[in-house]
This record gives structure tokens, sequence and C-alpha cells, in this order.
């Protein structure tokens, strides 16, 4: 990983790869890579996760071999490890095309036995170039729609749906990033009664809908209210609003209110596989990573993904292997200090 993190600091123009990936050296900098205003967003999620301790426990023989797959709407994964959506691959890292990246992307993903996420631009027509770049390969990928206007939102579901896809979802906390203030059209904060409406035709088309961006109790239940499939507790990698608090922060109280009646997901700041058992053990059934993927392209293509995902899988294993964790469900608070 060093050595493709090293190719990637080659390649890439608007990250600087830095040693730890902490936000520190990239406040301000959106588009780019960097949190919104003094970075604080972004910070904190990293701090959040590197607050929480785990409770070694070594004398549990079932956790000899940890099992790390998880069910994830009755497709199995390999590991609770998601490629998170990026955007505009080139704006925001100065690297290469975005339906390159996507490319690689998914044949990493479909290789290390999990699935891709991908982003969304202004203009359906953008989306159709991006959802091309799959290729027959929409049962391995969640497109992320930005919240735009319904109309909009239907044509993309409709492409998503004759792509194959079988999850898509929404950022809804998109509508902070400064790129989408003058889009044409321009997104907005949508009402439960767009989102009802909005799910109820993704689930026409066959597809589970995931909402992204929550980070209340209340919102995680308007999500439930509205029909969704799963929510992700995230702060859009502290680029959406400055002086939030990262997700771990506020993704136990969530995941005890509404995990029963929703599947509860997280990312922010992930950069270990201790971090994963971390966010497992606060709740999260599957935890989604950015930034050190879309390094991994752009280090060593698809088998940089490949070798990423097989470093955070290794780590978690051990991981579990510590804290008596012989399976995903034995993951509790129990480990944590």
């Amino acid at each position: 990983m060093k050595e493709i993190l090293s190719r990637a600091k080659e390649r890439v123009t608007k990250c600087r790869v830095c040693p730890i990936c902490n936000g520190a050296a990239c406040a301000g900098e959106v588009p780019g890579m960097g949190g919104i205003g003094t970075g604080s967003s972004f910070k904190n999620n990293v701090k959040a996760l590197e607050n929480i301790k785990l409770v070694i426990r070594s004398m549990n023989p079932a956790a000899n071999m940890p099992d790390c797959e998880l069910d994830f709407f009755g497709r199995k994964l390999a590991l609770p490890i998601i490629a998170a959506p990026i955007g505009n691959v080139p704006v925001n890292l100065g690297g290469m095309p975005t339906e390159q990246y996507t490319d690689y992307l998914i044949k990493g993903c479909i290789e290390s036995g999990t699935l891709a996420s991908i982003g969304d631009l202004p203009g359906a027509d953008n989306f159709q170039k991006t959802m091309d770049a799959i290729k027959g390969r929409g049962e391995f990928v969640i497109p992320f729609i930005k919240p735009w206007d319904y109309e909009d939102v239907v044509k993309r579901l409709e492409i998503a749906a004759q792509a194959g896809c079988r999850f898509c979802g929404t950022d809804v906390d998109s509508v902070g990033l400064p790129a989408m203030y003058n889009a044409q059209p321009p997104i907005r904060i949508w009402t439960p009664d767009d989102l009802s409406k909005i799910i109820e035709k993704a689930h026409g088309l066959g597809m589970k809908y995931i909402l992204k961006g929550i980070m209340s109790p209340d919102e995680a239940f308007g999500a439930i209210q509205c029909g969704a499939d799963a929510i992700i507790i995230s702060n859009h990698g502290g680029r959406v609003l400055d002086f939030t608090p990262g997700a771990a922060d506020v993704l136990e109280p969530i995941a005890k209110t509404a995990g029963a009646k929703i599947m509860v997901m997280a990312d922010g700041g992930v950069r270990s596989g201790a971090d994963v058992l971390k966010l497992l053990a606060l709740g999260a059934k599957a935890v989604l990573i950015c930034r050190p993927i879309s390094l991994a392209i752009h280090g060593d293509e698809q088998n940089g993904v490949k070798k990423y995902f097989e470093t955070m899988k290794r780590e978690l294993i051990s991981a579990m292997r510590m804290t008596g964790c012989k399976n995903l469900a034995a993951i509790t608070g129990r480990i944590l200090h």
C-alpha cells in the first residue's frame, strides 16, 4: 500500500496524499478532498474514531478464525466495507476521468467481493455516461443520485434500473456542496413527501433505496417513515457544513433507536480495519470508505482497490480475533472501552 500511495501522489494534483489523512493539511479545499471551512468536520470524523478504545478479549477459542461476511439485502459480501461515492473525480482529485475511475473501481470491488458506489453530476447525460461505464455490472453498483427535482431523479432512477442496479440512493446532505449551489438544474432540500414519492418509484423499479447524510435520530426516523431501506450516518466527509460532530460521535444513539427498523451504515474518517470494527461495535452494519480508495485507484487502478480491501479485511479480522468476535453478529459495544 505504501508503494501504491507513492504512485498516487505522482498522479493526483488536488490531494497531498498525507502520511496521515486527517484533514489538517487540506482544510477549506472544497472542491478538492478537504473539509469545508476550518475543516473541523473532516477532522472530527478522524478524532471521533481515534478517541474510541478497544478491549482485548483473547480467551474466546471461537474467534480463532473470524468470519466477516455480510448479508446485504440477500447479497453476500466478503467484508462489511463498501466503496463510497465520489462525483467529479478530476475536479476533486485532479486525476483520471470519472468514467475511467468508475471502471477501475467496479472491477476492484468485484474482485474484492463487495460493492462500488458512484456519484452524480448535473445533467442526466453525464449520469448516463457514468452509468455506461458500468458495462453490464449494475448488480455490483450503488449509484447515489443528488436531490434534484422529481423528474430529474426519476430519469436517473430509470437509467440505473436499465443498467441492472439493485440498489440506489441519495446523498441528501449534498445540498451543502459549494459546487452545487449554481448547478443547473439546482439541487434542493426535499420534503418528506418528495422523498416518499422517489423511494416508491425506486421500489417500483426493483431497487432498494439508501439515504446518505443522516446525522440525527429524528432524520433517521424520517427516513424510515418515507420508506427508505437503509441509512448512512455521514457528514459527507466534512465537506458540506463546518463544525459538525464526527459520524462516530452520533452513530450509537441513532443505531440504538432506529437500528431495529432500518439498516444503519456509517462513513467518515475510517483509516484501518480497527476503525471499521469500532463503527460496527457502535451499531453500524456496514462501513463506507472514499478517500483512501480513491487514492488506491490512482496508485494502481483496479489492483490498488483489491490490495486496499485485502489490507482492510486482514486488519478487521485481526481486530475481531483480538476482541473475541467470531463473526459480525458478535461485534457489540462490549468490545469498546
